[in-house]
C-alpha cells in the first residue's frame, strides 16, 4: 500500500497550525448587508442616549469607530454606557439576510489545525451568526470584546490574549480579517495576515505589504483554491 502523501499547504500557510477569523463581512459576505442592521441600530442608540439628529448620531458614531476602534469604545470613554447593554440592543437583529454556507463549512472543515473566532462584538450574537452559516461546531472557542476585556481590535491586548490563553505561537498562526488596520498587530506578533478585501471598509482600502501577506474577496471561495490539491 502506497503511503500516504502528507498534508502540504502552499507558501505562506506551509508552517500555519492555527487559522484565526473574524466573523462579521468576513465569515460571510459584506453583501449581504447584516452588519448595515447593526450600524442602524447603533446610530439609533447614540441617537436616543444624546438626544440628537441621525446626522449628528452617525457623525457620532463614525468619529467613536475612528478614534477608538469601535463605537463601543467611544461611547464608554466618553460618555459611560454600559457595555452589555450597548451590545444587547445593537445585536437585537434578524438574521435572514444570511444562510447556510455548505461550500465554506466544508473548506473549514478540510483545514488542518486550530480554528478561532476573534470579533470584536460579543460572544451570543457571534454564536447565532456562525450557527445560521452552519461552522458553529468548526472552532475551539470565540474570542469576543468581553474576552479582550473590552479592548478591541485593533488594539493589541486582545490579540496576546488569545495567544496567551490557548498557547498559539504567532509564528504558526495566520488571521484573516476584513479590516486591514486589524491586520497590522497581528502582524506584529509574527501571524501570517490574510485580508478580505470586500469593500467592508468603505473604501478605505489600508493595504500595506508590510502587514497584509495575502489579499482575497472571499474566504470560501479563497480555501477551495488554498486545499484545491490537498
Amino acid at each position: 500500500m502506497a503511503a500516504a502523501v502528507p498534508f502540504r499547504l502552499p507558501p505562506p500557510f506551509e508552517r500555519v497550525e492555527t487559522w484565526i477569523f473574524d466573523l462579521d463581512n468576513c465569515l460571510y459576505p459584506a453583501s449581504t448587508g447584516l452588519f448595515a442592521l447593526i450600524d442602524e441600530r447603533m446610530g439609533a442608540y447614540i441617537q436616543r442616549l444624546l438626544g440628537v439628529e441621525a446626522a449628528e448620531a452617525k457623525r457620532i458614531q463614525k468619529h467613536h469607530f475612528h478614534t477608538h476602534g469601535t463605537t463601543l469604545a467611544g461611547l464608554m470613554k466618553e460618555h459611560g454606557v454600559d457595555p452589555h447593554h450597548f451590545l444587547d440592543d445593537v445585536h437585537d437583529i434578524a438574521l435572514d439576510r444570511v444562510g447556510t454556507n455548505h461550500r465554506l463549512a466544508a473548506g473549514l472543515g478540510r483545514l488542518p489545525g486550530r480554528k478561532f473566532v476573534f470579533t470584536n462584538g460579543d460572544a451570543p450574537y457571534a454564536r447565532r451568526v456562525l450557527e445560521r452559516i452552519g461552522i458553529g461546531d468548526q472552532f475551539e472557542h470565540l474570542h469576543d470584546i468581553h474576552a479582550c476585556e473590552l479592548r478591541p481590535k485593533p488594539q493589541a491586548h486582545g490579540y496576546e490574549l488569545l495567544c496567551r490563553q490557548f498557547g498559539i505561537d504567532p509564528a504558526t498562526a495566520c488571521m484573516v480579517e476584513d479590516m486591514a488596520q486589524n491586520l497590522r498587530p497581528a502582524k506584529a506578533l509574527g501571524m501570517t495576515t490574510v485580508w478580505v478585501d470586500n469593500g467592508s471598509e468603505r473604501g478605505n482600502h489600508d493595504f500595506d505589504p508590510g502587514h497584509v501577506d495575502l489579499r482575497i474577496a472571499d474566504v470560501a471561495d479563497w480555501l477551495d483554491e488554498l486545499l484545491e490539491d490537498q
